[in-house]
């Protein structure tokens, strides 16, 4: 009948999972353990592993700044690169941040994991040279160092009293939207091994966060 739907009678599908091995269990949490967690919260508080709202706002203008330095100096390369005006305009360009800080569970002080996304005509070389000039002549920076020939390579900074980590991958794109999906698997097309493994963490960070929202649901 076109008034009422048709029930699915099959049996239900088992739940996915990430990884190579299920899950220990999908069971919500029950009041105990609700208890035992709230417990847990106010033993830590005293230790000041928590960060305050103002810290939380500072690493928010942090990532800001960040990311206008990261635009600011693409359309710098695209200029010596002598592309037309047009693109140079929307270019783009764009500071990601996955890990703790992105998943909301990191502790007081701890580092923020960030990755720089590029349009193809900015090398690997440009993010270890001119940018990392760049961002030595800022005055908030502190403790500058690249690490090139790491397997993950990245450079390392402080930035107004914040350490960052920030890792590059050069997209096959010409420009970079602001409402780029990096989860988009066409993105790794052409891409080289060093630019693959620095999307890593955002795909790990998508699996993770989808397996607790997983388990919200079955709450």
């Amino acid at each position: 009948s076109p008034f009422f739907p048709v029930v699915n009678q099959a049996s239900p599908q088992p739940a996915k999972h990430y990884g190579i091995t299920s899950p220990i269990s999908l069971a919500p949490p029950k009041e105990s353990d609700r208890s035992l967690t709230q417990k847990l919260t106010e033993a830590l508080k005293p230790y000041g592993v928590f960060e305050e709202e103002l810290e939380l706002q500072r690493r928010i203008l942090v990532l800001g700044k960040l990311n206008s330095l990261v635009k600011e100096w693409i359309k710098e390369i695209s200029e010596t690169k002598n592309l037309p005006s047009s693109v140079i305009e929307n270019v783009g360009g764009k500071i990601f941040t996955f890990g703790s800080y992105r998943l909301g569970v990191h502790t007081k002080g701890a580092d923020i994991d960030a990755l720089c996304v590029s349009p193809r005509h900015v090398d690997r070389s440009d993010f270890f040279t001119s940018f990392y000039e760049k961002l030595k002549q800022q005055d908030e920076v502190k403790d500058l160092r690249a690490v090139e020939e790491a397997f993950v390579p990245v450079i390392k900074l402080c930035f107004d009293g914040i350490e960052i980590d920030i890792l590059f991958a050069r997209l096959a794109l010409q420009t970079v939207p602001e409402d780029l999906d990096l989860l988009d698997d066409g993105l790794l097309k052409n891409l080289d091994i060093r630019c693959i493994r620095s999307l890593n963490g955002e795909y790990l960070q998508f699996v993770i966060s989808s397996f607790f929202v997983t388990m919200l649901i079955c709450m």
